[in-house]
């Protein structure tokens, strides 16, 4: 019998691995931690227990990068994406909030999809309703994943059939460039997906074993990504 939505996140929940992520993980080139962020874990403690996540969409800001927020220098907006690789950085756009993981000076990853690990979470699938969906608020800006107690990054343990590139969305330059990454087949990646004609290669980030049931048992189409801006990055703000 198919298992249901809720019954494999429970499954994958506790399946899912404690090694978590230091300083050097985040301290790579962007685009290399952009692609191996795909499969890992992020888990935030609230007032009702721990909510997690398994990223599944992520975008890469580099350097000389006329989308990204760090392109003309620091601002007090932007100084977290100055820090130390593994700073949070946390910004509201349009009403919501998106987070990005620093890697280099200047440089992050838009953290842009999620698939729910624990059971009764929101939809996490665009960056304002992953930000939503996990608790993540502006106050977490300049937050340390690679230390913080209350938010962590992890390791997912399940090995991945591939990564789809493609351009990133919701910005107004350097729109053809290809920094957006994606899980091949993942339902939960937003829309509009990475065009079924990208790039596909394989990759070491994780997945859960239930993606193929969970499609199958699907019944119902969800709505684009929303959330806020599906993009979370753009000039002349």
């Amino acid at each position: 019998m198919t298992e249901s939505r809720s019954q494999t996140a429970a499954r994958s929940s506790s399946r899912t691995a404690n090694r978590r992520m230091g300083r050097a993980f985040f301290d790579r080139p962007t685009v290399e931690v952009a692609r191996s962020l795909l499969g890992t874990v992020l888990s935030i403690q609230g007032p009702n227990g721990r909510r997690a996540v398994r990223l599944v969409e992520t975008e890469a800001y580099v350097s000389n990068d006329p989308a990204s927020h760090a392109f003309r220098g620091p601002t007090p907006r932007n100084r977290s994406m100055f820090s130390r690789p593994g700073t949070l950085y946390v910004y509201r756009i349009h009403q919501v909030v998106c987070a990005n993981l620093v890697t280099r000076r200047g440089e992050a990853v838009l953290l842009r999809a999620g698939e729910p690990l624990t059971p009764g979470l929101e939809n996490p699938s665009g960056p304002g309703r992953l930000c939503r969906a996990l608790g993540i608020r502006l106050a977490d800006d300049g937050t340390d994943v690679a230390s913080d107690r209350r938010i962590a990054l992890g390791s997912g343990g399940v090995a991945s059939s591939g990564v789809v590139v493609g351009p990133r969305i919701g910005i107004r330059r350097a729109r053809r460039r290809l920094l957006r990454f994606a899980l091949a087949d993942n339902e939960w990646v937003s829309r509009p997906r990475p065009p079924a004609g990208g790039r596909t290669t394989s990759a070491s980030p994780t997945r859960t074993r239930g993606d193929a049931a969970k499609r199958r048992s699907r019944t119902t189409s969800r709505r684009s990504s929303g959330g806020g801006r599906s993009g979370g990055h753009s000039v002349g703000r």
